[in-house]
C-alpha cells in the first residue's frame, strides 16, 4: 500500500481550529474564575500570564517533538494523513510503521507531532482573545502598550505557525526548525514583556551598564540560535567528553561545511553526507560561544550586584539560569543525551531570554507618561 501524501491538506483546518478553541476554553473560564476584577484590562493581565506559563510549556513540549524524532510523525501539514487526527489516519500510518518500524511515522511519534499541534492552536487563540482584550481596553483610554504587544504577539504566532508548516513540509530542514525554535521562544520573551507591561518598576543603572545588558542579551540569542544548531543537526554527540572534544583540546573541525545553513538535513552544501568534523564544529561553536556568553554575563551579573537590593534578585536570577544551564549542558554531553535533560536545557534557554528581555524593559529611562491605572499596577506582578 502506498504512503505517499500531500505535503499540504487544508481539509482538516476546521477541525483543528475546533480543537484548539476546545483547550483554550479552561483557560480562559480559570482566568475569568480568578480575576479579582473582571475589566478587561485585568483580564488581560490574568490571561497573559496564563498564556505565558502555557506557551512555556508548549516551548518544552515542542522539544520533546524534536528530541523523540516526531516532528515527522505526520508527514503532512496541518492534519495527518489529510485528517485531523492519528486515529482516522490509522491506515496509513500502521503502512508506513510496517515498512519502516523505527522510521519517521509510527503510532506514538504522530501523536506527539499532533498533539503539539493542537496546543499550539490553542494558545494561538488565548493570543487572540488578549488582542481583543487589549483593543477594548485601549478604546476606554487604558492599556495602549499592551494592545500593541498583543497585536505584535498574534502576528509572531501567525508566523511561527508558518515555520511549523515549513518544518514539516521541508522535511527537517535544519535552519528551518533552528529558526522555530527561536520563534518559540522569542513567543515567550514577547508574552513576557506583555506581562511586564503591567508592571511599573524601574531599575536605575547607568548608560554603561544598561549597554553592558544589550550586549548580554544579544549574546544570548546567539548562544540560543548555537544550540538550536546543535540540535536540529544532531551534533550533541559529537563530543561525549568534556572539558575535551574526542580526547583533544582542538579537535578536527570542518567550519565551512558545519556552518553552511542552506542544506538539508545531513547533507553537506555540496550534496554529499555531512562529514563527521562538521558535527565537531557545529558542537564546538556552541561550547565556545557558552564560554563567551558566561564570562560576560558573570560580569554584568556582579555589576548589578552593586546597584541595590533589587538588581541583586536580578543578578541571582541570571546565575541561578547559567548555572542550570550549565548543569543540563554538560548532562547532555556526559550522559549521552538524556530526554529530560535536553528539554531541561530548552526550557533553560526560553527562561533566560525570557528575563533578560524584561531585564532589559526595567533598564530603560523611565516613562511617566505610560501608566496604568492605580488598580491594575498595585496588583501587578506573578
Amino acid at each position: 500500500m502506498s504512503t505517499t501524501v500531500a505535503a499540504v491538506d487544508l481539509a482538516p483546518v476546521a477541525t483543528l481550529l475546533l480543537v484548539g478553541a476546545a483547550l483554550a476554553v479552561a483557560p480562559l473560564a480559570w482566568v475569568w474564575w480568578r480575576a479579582p476584577e473582571r475589566t478587561p484590562l485585568a483580564l488581560s493581565r490574568a490571561l497573559t500570564w496564563t498564556t505565558l506559563f502555557l506557551t512555556f510549556d508548549l516551548v518544552l513540549f515542542g522539544a520533546f517533538t524534536r528530541l523523540t524524532d516526531s516532528g515527522l510523525g505526520c508527514p503532512d501539514w496541518p492534519g495527518c494523513y489529510g485528517h485531523s487526527s492519528p486515529a482516522g489516519a490509522a491506515t496509513p500510518i500502521a503502512a508506513a510503521e510496517h515498512a519502516m518500524p523505527t522510521g519517521a511515522v509510527t503510532h506514538a511519534k504522530a501523536w506527539i507531532e499532533m498533539t503539539h499541534r493542537y496546543l499550539a492552536t490553542g494558545v494561538g487563540g488565548l493570543i487572540a482573545v488578549l488582542l481583543v482584550l487589549g483593543v477594548v481596553a485601549a478604546r476606554r483610554g487604558q492599556g495602549r502598550r499592551v494592545m500593541a504587544v498583543a497585536a505584535l504577539t498574534l502576528l509572531w504566532v501567525c508566523a511561527q505557525g508558518a515555520f511549523g508548516a515549513w518544518t514539516v513540509t521541508m522535511k527537517l530542514y535544519p535552519a528551518i526548525v533552528t529558526l522555530h525554535l527561536l520563534g518559540g521562544i522569542g513567543l515567550v520573551v514577547l508574552l513576557a514583556l506583555q506581562a511586564d507591561a503591567f508592571e511599573r518598576r524601574r531599575l536605575e543603572v547607568s548608560t554603561r551598564l544598561r549597554a553592558l545588558a544589550w550586549v548580554v542579551a544579544a549574546l544570548v540569542v546567539l548562544q540560543i540560535a548555537l544550540g538550536g544548531w546543535v540540535s536540529t543537526n544532531y551534533a550533541v554527540l559529537a563530543c561525549t567528553d568534556f572539558p575535551t572534544c574526542q580526547g583533544r583540546w582542538w579537535p578536527a573541525m570542518n567550519l565551512r561545511e558545519g556552518y553552511t545553513l542552506l542544506r538539508p538535513l545531513g547533507e553537506s552544501g555540496n550534496g554529499g553526507y555531512l562529514p563527521f568534523p562538521a558535527l565537531t564544529a557545529i558542537h564546538m561553536g556552541h561550547r565556545l560561544g557558552a564560554a563567551c556568553l558566561l564570562a560576560v554575563l558573570g560580569s554584568f551579573a556582579a555589576a548589578l550586584w552593586r546597584q541595590g537590593l533589587e538588581a541583586r534578585r536580578w543578578a541571582r536570577r541570571l546565575l541561578a539560569l547559567a548555572a542550570w544551564q550549565v548543569a543540563t549542558g554538560l548532562s547532555n554531553v556526559v550522559l549521552d543525551w538524556p530526554l529530560v535533560a535536553a528539554v531541561a536545557h530548552t526550557g533553560g534557554a526560553a527562561a533566560l531570554a525570557a528575563c533578560m528581555a524584561v531585564l532589559l524593559a526595567r533598564l530603560q529611562p523611565h516613562d511617566p507618561g505610560r501608566r496604568f491605572p492605580a488598580s491594575v499596577s498595585a496588583n501587578a506582578g506573578p
